[in-house]
């Protein structure tokens, strides 16, 4: 099923862009109903109810954090966007306002019309809370678009890997075989099917894993990109840029803060198996950048010169 989906990829970010488009529309249409139709039954007292017992913090941000990150992953499509300077800031202003409303309201109508227990809201609960409110065809509808969203993800995130490559090659940092694109749709064809070999390969692990494991890896990376933005910010203000925020640097540093603060916890309350993991992960990353700069070095494997990072 990954590989037939993967070559979606192929036919270029115009159709693979639309196409999640479209399947958001599908995805979200549901929860729109199902928050309309709840509005009469809600009983505001229970968004407030507390139950005793202990509370699993870490599951908690974890979970969050994974479905509100990798943000940043558009920029490596910003070279095949229109623009990007204008549509950027704004593509990303809607959806932010898209995304908490998807989350915020649902939640809210299925708390206010049920008396669910809390073991009760287990994978797939929103669906059977629909089911109370609209009936079964709404359940059917979610759980269909459930569906949807995660093909929907998947282009998308295949998408971004893909033309991150993309992007590493023509910097000289990958062999240039990487920045090969198809005759007739001009996608980088090696980079995606680099891509897609490396989905299934992290296929086997458990679901929890690769959620804590990614979280991990990201904020790692985006701890870096803070520090990057900051620093060049600081000492090359001058530098041409796509899209430059407009803040001075004491403010760019404030916002900065409070994101990295939270990040730092994401680290922090890791499980060994994640820093197991994330380790060999992050080994192997530097291994692979110090191979790279021997094979360009020695000339084992061709690589654009024309820019090297």
């Amino acid at each position: 099923m990954k590989v037939l989906l993967s070559f979606l990829n192929f036919t270029g970010v115009g159709i693979v862009g639309w196409g999640a488009v479209a399947l958001g529309a599908v995805s979200l249409a549901p929860f729109v109903l199902m928050t309309g139709i709840s509005v009469p039954k809600v009983r505001p007292r229970r968004w407030a109810a507390q139950l005793d017992g202990t509370k699993d913090w870490r599951l908690f941000f974890n979970t969050l954090f994974w479905n509100l990150n990798y943000w940043d992953s558009a920029s490596t499509m910003a070279g095949e966007v229109d623009r990007p300077e204008r549509t950027f800031p704004r593509a990303l202003a809607v959806a932010v306002v898209l995304i908490a409303a998807s989350y915020l309201l649902p939640l809210m109508a299925a708390i206010g019309t049920t008396d669910a227990l809390p073991e009760e809201w287990a994978n797939g609960y929103l669906a059977d809370a629909a089911g109370i409110i609209g009936g079964g065809w709404l359940k059917y509808w979610i759980q269909a678009g459930a569906v949807l969203s995660s093909i929907g993800m998947f282009e998308a995130q295949l998408s971004s890997g893909a033309y991150q490559l993309l992007g590493m090659a023509e910097l000289g940092l990958l062999p240039d075989v990487f920045g090969r694109r198809a005759t007739r749709f001009r996608t980088p064809w090696v980079a995606i099917t680099a891509s897609t070999a490396v989905i299934l390969a992290i296929s086997p692990l458990g679901f929890d894993d690769v959620v804590a494991t990614a979280n991990f890896l990201y904020s790692l990376g985006t701890l870096l990109e803070f520090t990057a933005f900051l620093w060049l910010r600081a000492t090359r203000p001058d530098l041409k840029r796509p899209y430059r925020v407009p803040l001075p640097l004491p403010a760019l540093v404030t916002i900065c803060t409070v994101p990295s603060m939270f990040l730092a916890y994401v680290c922090v309350v890791a499980g060994w198996r994640v820093f197991a993991l994330a380790g060999a992960h992050t080994a192997l990353g530097m291994g692979l950048h110090y191979t790279m700069r021997l094979c360009r070095s020695k000339k084992w494997l061709k690589f654009n010169t024309a820019v090297v990072a």
